[in-house]
């Protein structure tokens, strides 16, 4: 297993705030993760305080 510390970026979102994180492009090519295939599940598991992303299938 590898691990990354990324940082997660706020910035202004019309009358709010939005998030956004970046992903490392190896991963996203072993997963099979492309611009016409990009679609990913997330989840949220409060009790672990985990998110955990996965290809969509």
């Amino acid at each position: 297993m590898e691990k990354r510390e990324l940082n997660i970026s706020f910035y202004k979102a019309g009358n709010g705030e939005a998030t956004r994180i970046s992903l490392p492009k190896p991963w996203l090519r072993e997963l099979g993760i492309t611009k016409e295939n990009k679609t990913v599940e997330l989840i949220y598991d409060k009790e672990n305080e985990q998110l955990i992303i996965r290809k969509k299938k």
